[in-house]
This record gives C-alpha cells, sequence and structure tokens, in this order.
C-alpha cells in the first residue's frame, strides 16, 4: 500500500485508506483485534478521536505491533482530533490523547467540529447549557501550539464548510492540511473540495460508503441501482465503486469495518478504474447528507440556529 499516499500540504504523507474505529459498543477487545487484522492486510492508516473512547484499545493494538516487529511507529499514521469541551487548551487536550495512546506524538490533530463546548461537556450528544460561543482563532493558535511542540506532525479540521475553512485561513499562521468531511456519491461535496483544492487543503471522506453500519447512516449508497450495475460492469462489489470514486477525486477514504473480508473487500478498491460515463452515471444521484449536525443546533445558546448556520452553502 506503500504507493496509495497521498502528500499533505505539511509536507508528509498519508495513506490513502484509513481504518475508522468509531463503534457505538467501543468493545476494546473488538478495536484491538480489528487493528491487528487490518496492520495484517496492509493498513497503515488509523482514524481515531478523543470522544471515539477508542484511543486506549487503538494505541494497545499499535503498541503490540510495534513491540512484536510487525510494524515501526514511523510506518503507520494515527491522526486523533479536539473534541468541543477542550477548545480552551488543544495542547493539555493533545497529551491526554497521547496518554491515551501511549504514544510520543501523533501524525495528524483535527478541530473535530466548529463548536466550542463548557470543559466539563463530554457527551457526544451536546446538552443546550453546553455550548460556548466558538473563539476560533484562540482555537487554531493552540493547535499551532501544539504543532510547535512537536507533539503533532500536522494539524487539520473536520467538519468545515467552505465558509469556514476561508475565514479559517484569514488569521492562520499554519494552513490546516487536512478538511475530513461526509463525502460519498450521494455527498460529493463538490464545492467544498473546489475550495480546498484552491488552497492545497485535502479533503478526506468519513462515511465513504454512506455510514451503513451506524444509527445515522444508511445503505442508500451501496444499494443504489446506479452504483450496483456500475460494479456489475467492472466485476466489482459496490463498496468498491464507492470507495474507488472518492480516491479517484483526489480524496482519501476513513472506512469503518471491523469485519476482516469487508476490510479486505474495501482494500480491493484500489484495483478498480471507473471510467468517464461511471462518473457522469454517479452525478445523477440525488443528494443525500447522513451526517446532518442537528445535535450542535438549537435557537438559544448554539452558534448556530440552523443547520444553514452549521454548513453555510454546503447543504
Amino acid at each position: 500500500m506503500r504507493n496509495n499516499q497521498v502528500r499533505l500540504n505539511c509536507g508528509i504523507t498519508m495513506p490513502v485508506i484509513g481504518l475508522g474505529t468509531y463503534s457505538s459498543q467501543n468493545d476494546r477487545e473488538t478495536t484491538e483485534l480489528a487493528i491487528h487484522t487490518a496492520l495484517k492486510l496492509g493498513y497503515r492508516h488509523f482514524d481515531t478521536a478523543k470522544i471515539y473512547g477508542s484511543e486506549p484499545a487503538v494505541g494497545n493494538a499499535l503498541r503490540e505491533a510495534i513491540l512484536d516487529n510487525t510494524i515501526e511507529r514511523r510506518d503507520v499514521f494515527v491522526t486523533s482530533k479536539l473534541w468541543g469541551s477542550d477548545h480552551h487548551d488543544p495542547v493539555s487536550a493533545l497529551k491526554q490523547t497521547l496518554q491515551n495512546l501511549g504514544m510520543e506524538y501523533l501524525d495528524m490533530y483535527l478541530v473535530h467540529w466548529p463548536v466550542k463546548l463548557k470543559p466539563w461537556a463530554c457527551d457526544s450528544v451536546p446538552k443546550e447549557e453546553d455550548f460556548e460561543k466558538l473563539d476560533l482563532e484562540t482555537t487554531w493558535a493552540g493547535m499551532e501550539k501544539c504543532l510547535d511542540m512537536g507533539l503533532c506532525r500536522c494539524i487539520g479540521v473536520s467538519n468545515f464548510s467552505s465558509k469556514k475553512i476561508e475565514r479559517l485561513l484569514d488569521f492562520a499562521s499554519v494552513p490546516p492540511a487536512v478538511n475530513q468531511v461526509e463525502m460519498h456519491p450521494m455527498w460529493r461535496q463538490s464545492k467544498l473540495r473546489e475550495t480546498c483544492g484552491d488552497h492545497k487543503i485535502h479533503v478526506s471522506a468519513y462515511s465513504p460508503l454512506g455510514a451503513p453500519g451506524n444509527a445515522w447512516g444508511s445503505t442508500a449508497v451501496v444499494d443504489s441501482p446506479i452504483i450496483k450495475s456500475i460494479a456489475l460492469k467492472h466485476k466489482a462489489t459496490p463498496a468498491q465503486v464507492t470507495l474507488q470514486w472518492g480516491i479517484s477525486k483526489g480524496s482519501s477514504v476513513i472506512v469503518k469495518s471491523f469485519n476482516e473480508d469487508r476490510m479486505k473487500e474495501n482494500l480491493g478498491s484500489f484495483d478498480l478504474k471507473l471510467d468517464d460515463q461511471d462518473f457522469l452515471e454517479i452525478d445523477k444521484l440525488e443528494s443525500r447528507k447522513t451526517m446532518r449536525g442537528d445535535f450542535l443546533v438549537n435557537q438559544t445558546t448554539s452558534p448556530y440556529k440552523t443547520l444553514h448556520d452549521l454548513w453555510d452553502e454546503d447543504i
């Protein structure tokens, strides 16, 4: 998989396929086993976040693999994310993440959402009284400090609209290397990809299959007759078509599957080449966003009174 890397604006390379480690059960043993399986298959990019609760399992599995000489630390790319309750102090938050992982540095540290919460608000769905006014300039200065201190190799954002990216670039000394957002054939993100491309910010896709295994997700993408017909044409699977679509658009894809056969199938997307007709057909698919972010919108305390406020023109 060494060739399947993308070079980021910060100068480092990142594997194009990553294993997502969010799971509603968050069972440590299951997650660790999945990471060992993924390493054996060739995965080298692992995506976690404080709010997932999977950092200790990710760190433990990777440390075991390093100790038994399966991999070296420099061979793997580890991403984690700053939760809203830590915007007041990204440095301390990252130090805690590193402690959870048992690692000395992170490859990529992302601002999980453009949302600031009170320091004790540690639930994935914030309560009305948990919101604070977002001061992105201060948050980003803290992220840049993490970089200066050598706690991470690169910094970026997640769930940022085109407009919020532009605003961040107005004051950032270091531009974000990555914007990790929902992206798949039914949520194609063409405007955002253009904005990020103009600023050499890499777009990384979460839920690249439409999150079929998650409560908020759907099988609409992989069950789409158009996707199925393209898969049949290429003797591939709908998941491989869907992932190759994202990769062909220049994005990396963070796929969450702890099933060995599915992990193998997802890597098979590299062997597929879509043609112009396939792309035209996919462009006909209806737009359907699965991670809408309703839980961050309210009329009283959130800076976002509507979904349009959260996503700007990108929704």
